[in-house]
Parts: structure tokens; sequence; C-alpha cells
């Protein structure tokens, strides 16, 4: 029989964000598959855990993502998880899951922390619809052709960027779409958790947004104008 492949989300920041069930399924799990050993390693000591793991990161070898899954063919039940946040989304777990689901191999998933959705609560604007970017294009010309299609939608945009790249994301998102109200998600759930609301074209300062920590963009969709209403 084979074994299983369980996706965890595991926590942004706060440790205490870690469900019940992602404990058990933790616990459960004969190996564990990660993107840094190190990180990974934090939770199994907060845990009292010791697992075995596996490295899964952008450049795992396509012969080493194959190898884990024949492991999970033989019987091993295998945790993913990525540093935070759901394995999965803008990370290879996905790719791991596909050739599971293509070897016939069981695959679940325990919901629960997430960046994407953690950002657009905190936002404040409406997302009943919204487009996750994940990170842009190094370059800039072609960061703006992502940005393009945009120009005159209602999808709240969602963007993962690095601190060091963030200001001149957010430079080229005022160029290419306009007057419109954004959001910077900083260090989300962790002690020094900020959230920063400004308008494209404007670009916060160091001393408004230190380019420290984790940064999760949220750009507010357009907003159509009928009459004196502004509505979505």
């Amino acid at each position: 029989m084979p074994g299983k492949l369980t996706l965890i989300a595991t926590p942004i920041g706060n440790l205490g964000d870690l469900s019940e069930r992602a404990k058990r399924a933790l616990s459960a799990a004969d190996v564990w598959i990660v993107e840094d050993t190190r990180q990974s390693g934090k939770l199994q000591a907060h845990l009292g855990l010791k697992r075995p793991m596996l490295v899964l990161n952008d450049h795992t070898s396509e012969v080493k993502v194959h190898s884990y899954a024949r492991e999970a063919e033989a019987g091993k039940e295998m945790a993913v998880l990525t540093d935070a946040g759901c394995p999965g989304i803008s990370d290879p777990g996905a790719h791991l899951a596909d050739l599971c689901y293509e070897l016939g191999i069981p695959v679940e998933a325990v919901p629960g922390p997430s960046a994407v959705t953690t950002a657009l609560m905190l936002s404040g604007y409406y997302a009943q619809r919204f487009v996750f970017l994940g990170y842009l294009p190094r370059k800039s010309g072609a960061a703006k052709k992502e940005l393009e299609p945009f120009f005159d939608s209602p999808h709240t945009l969602v963007l993962f960027e690095s601190a060091f790249r963030a200001k001149n994301i957010l430079r080229l998102a005022g160029e290419t779409l306009g007057e419109r109200r954004y959001s910077i998600c900083r260090e989300m759930t962790k002690v020094h958790e900020q959230v920063f609301r400004s308008q494209l074209p404007n670009v916060p300062t160091s001393d408004e947004a230190p380019e420290k920590g984790e940064w999760t963009i949220v750009i507010e969709g357009r907003r159509k104008r009928c009459g004196k209403l502004e509505v979505r």
C-alpha cells in the first residue's frame, strides 16, 4: 500500500497559530519535506519532535523530487511544509503533489496560516475578487508587463517581495496602475508587525516602512465611478 503526502500549513511568524490538526499530522509523519532544514528544525524543537528532513526548494533536481514520490509510493507518510505559510503557494511543493497524484499516492492538505489571506484581511480593502501574483519578475519591463492587464481591473492584487526590492516594485506599480490605494503588511503575526497604508504613486520612506522582514503588498482594485458613488 502506498503511503501518503500531507501538505501542512505552518505559522507565518507566531508559533501559536499552529493548529492541533497540524501538530498531529507533523507528529504522524515518517519524513518531513522542507524548504530549509534550519527553519523547520526550529519547529521540530518547538514540538519536541525529531524527524528526518528532506529538502525541496527551487534548486532541488527533478531526480530528487521523483525519489521523494517513490518513498511515498513505497509506504512512507510524508509531510510537506515551507518555511512559513502554505506549501504549494508560490512554492515547489506543488510539483511533488502533482507527481504523487499521477502515481496514485493519496494527497491531503491541512489548512492554516497564509500570508496572502492574512494580508488581505489586514489591508482593510474589499477583496471579493483578488489575484495573487507572487513575486514579480526582477526586470522592470517584465514586471510592468505583468501589471499592465490590471490597469482598469477591479481585482485586488497581492504580491510577495523582499524588503530590499519592494519599494522599486511600488514605483513600477504607480507608473503602471496609476493612483491606487495599497498596503504594506510587514512581519505579519510577529512582534514587530506593521501595516502601512498609502496611495500609489507614493512610496514610503525608510522611517515609514523599514526595509526589514517579510513584506506582502496588497494593491486595491480599481474603483469604478458611478455618479457620485464609487463602486467595484
